[in-house]
């Protein structure tokens, strides 16, 4: 058994916690939101005022938040305080620069680090079949990987540190890109009078196969689980997808990448949102596509 601290208790950490639970491990937890702390309690992590009594004793401090700035600010005030020895593991999507602010940081205060985000939405948070990309040192990722195992169904070292979320924005650019370039071959077929199912049936085995294809096909009908069958509720909203790709395109600015499709993808998630749609699922573009989103 292991004692955990979760900072960070949102639609993803959750149930990233409750699975830790599941495994034996001790999990204590904190986030700033209150209904969320009581979700957790439910699912039996042992609930703590601050993230500073969170992490008191822990062997392990995971945090899930939602941008480099709270990560940042969560690293500065806990390393101080963490058990010598114990691991800081960053499960949360931001940008590179910033992950690897958070490991000099642990560092500064004699402490093993890794940037893990994941991949696989509150689905696979909630099967615990998340993929994490992680990186930092090798000693660092030999400590965290049985932490991660009851969460993950696969875990990439991805490299050195900021290589996790190196790996993610890259990731989630190319999961942009082949959205839309579904969605859009969805709504042609739909001008030619081609079927959904006939599509699906013909691209799924063929060439034009991907992951936003085969398994969150966007309209709904040929893959029962997606969102589409759900009126598009998420399981990874818009909003966060265009998070994602303004991080992509800041990482390429940065790094002189030259990504046009991930900077078109970036501007018409951006539309999308901005009409008021940054809580439907990221696959809801569709409806963009269609003008019918306004």
């Amino acid at each position: 058994m292991t004692t955990i601290a979760f900072i960070g208790l949102g639609n993803m950490g959750n149930p990233m916690a409750a699975n830790l639970v599941k495994a034996g491990h001790a999990v204590t937890g904190f986030d700033l939101v209150a209904d969320s702390l009581a979700t957790a309690e439910k699912n039996g992590v042992a609930v703590a005022a601050n993230a500073g009594a969170a992490i008191e004793g822990a062997d392990v401090v995971i945090t899930m938040l939602p941008a480099g700035k709270h990560v940042l600010s969560v690293y500065a005030d806990l390393a101080p305080k963490a058990k010598k020895g114990a691991l800081f593991i960053d499960s949360s999507t931001i940008d590179v620069d910033s992950a690897r602010k958070a490991h000099a940081i642990a560092a500064e205060h004699g402490l093993l680090s890794i940037d893990a985000p994941v991949s696989g939405g509150t689905g696979g948070a909630a099967a615990g079949t998340l993929t994490f990309m992680a990186g930092g040192s090798r000693d660092a990722f030999a400590l965290a990987e049985p932490v991660l195992k009851p969460m993950a169904g696969r875990i990439v070292h991805c490299g050195d540190a900021g290589a996790g979320q190196a790996a993610k924005i890259c990731n989630n650019m190319i999961l942009g890109i082949s959205m839309i370039g579904v969605g859009e071959a969805f709504v042609l077929a739909e001008k030619l009078g081609l079927s959904h199912q006939a599509l699906f049936d013909v691209a799924s085995t063929s060439s034009g196969q991907c992951w936003s294809l085969t398994t969150y096909c966007p309209v709904p009908g040929p893959v029962p689980n997606s969102p589409a069958n759900r009126d598009y509720k998420p399981g990874f909203a818009a909003a966060l997808m265009l998070k994602d790709l303004k991080l992509a395109q800041e990482a390429a600015q940065s790094a002189g990448a030259v990504t046009p499709l991930g900077a078109e993808a970036t501007q018409l998630y951006a539309l999308f949102n901005a009409q008021g749609h940054g809580g439907t699922d990221f696959s809801g573009i569709i409806r963009f596509l269609r003008g019918e989103a306004g």
